[in-house]
């Protein structure tokens, strides 16, 4: 079996987990890869042994990996996914950092989750990723993301006005400080906090969601994820800030933006007990009150 393995921050109090997770892997004799980046971290800790585990540099690379392996929080699994891309190669997240809303493997399971996989007990969850497309090139070619396609205004003051078309047909027009289009994985993160509504992972829609909107009767909108949407900007500075998950990049308002499902998906490892709802319950304090 080959498996690669990629995080971006490497934290003291993580290392004897790190190191359970090489040791365990070369007991039973896996061809590991390393993100390059991610090496360099692991070669810097003295008292870590990862054996010999090969560099990865292209995603070529990773051709024939049975599984990518995130060590760290949300982030670095949204991070991983930009590795994997078309490959769809499933990807076991391990919780280093604090949330772990996606990656849901606790640290100190590292160990039962291997044997878990070497057992197939588990299953593969298929995400619906979201990527933005335009007449110029974005994100340096990595235009899409597992959560949302956000646009949002580059100062601190005043509004953009986002014109929303479905599929050509007009939809609205926005006044806000920006608009949303999540998945429904990211129904849970930025949409969230703008009021948007929680979809199950395994719904077909995005959710519309303005940012801010100065029209108080604008309200998210769930849309299926068949539809492409499309935009034209308005703002004063001549200029939007476009982001697709953690990364962002500041356009011209000419630039034509669109909106639409992408052709792969991210394909997430959940093992076997894992729920949807406990997670909601345990990670979001859903419907925590102190009377129950």
């Amino acid at each position: 079996m080959k498996i690669a393995i990629h995080g971006r921050s490497l934290k003291s109090e993580s290392l004897n987990y790190v190191q359970e997770l090489f040791n365990e892997l070369h007991q039973r004799k896996v061809q590991i890869l390393i993100s390059q980046s991610f090496h360099q971290q692991l070669l810097a800790q003295k008292d870590l042994n990862i054996g010999a585990a090969k560099v990865y540099h292209e995603r070529s690379d990773l051709n024939k990996v049975s599984f990518f392996f995130s060590l760290g929080g949300d982030g670095t699994l949204l991070d991983s996914i930009t590795h994997v891309r078309e490959l769809e190669i499933p990807i076991v997240g391990i919780n280093t950092g604090r949330l772990g809303f996606l990656a849901t493997t606790p640290r100190d399971q590292t160990r039962k989750a291997i044997n878990d996989l070497f057992n197939n007990a588990y299953s593969i969850d298929k995400r619906t990723l979201v990527k933005v497309e335009s007449d110029r090139e974005l994100f340096g070619g990595i235009n899409f993301g597992l959560n949302e396609v956000t646009i949002l205004k580059t100062d601190t003051s005043s509004m953009i006005t986002v014109h929303t078309y479905i599929n050509g047909e007009y939809l609205n027009s926005y006044w806000a400080d920006g608009l949303i289009i999540a998945t429904p994985t990211g129904s849970t993160g930025y949409s969230l906090s703008c009021g948007g509504p929680l979809v199950l992972p395994q719904s077909s829609n995005f959710v519309i969601t303005p940012v801010s909107p100065h029209n108080l009767t604008v309200r998210p909108m769930v849309v299926s994820d068949a539809s492409v949407i499309s935009f034209e900007v308005e703002c004063r500075l001549g200029n939007a800030m476009i982001s697709v998950d953690s990364r962002s990049q500041v356009v011209d308002i000419s630039t034509p933006l669109a909106v639409r499902k992408e052709n792969f998906s991210a394909k997430l490892v959940k093992f076997d007990g894992y729920s949807f709802f406990d997670t909601l319950r345990q990670k979001l304090n859903w419907g925590l009150d102190a009377r129950n």
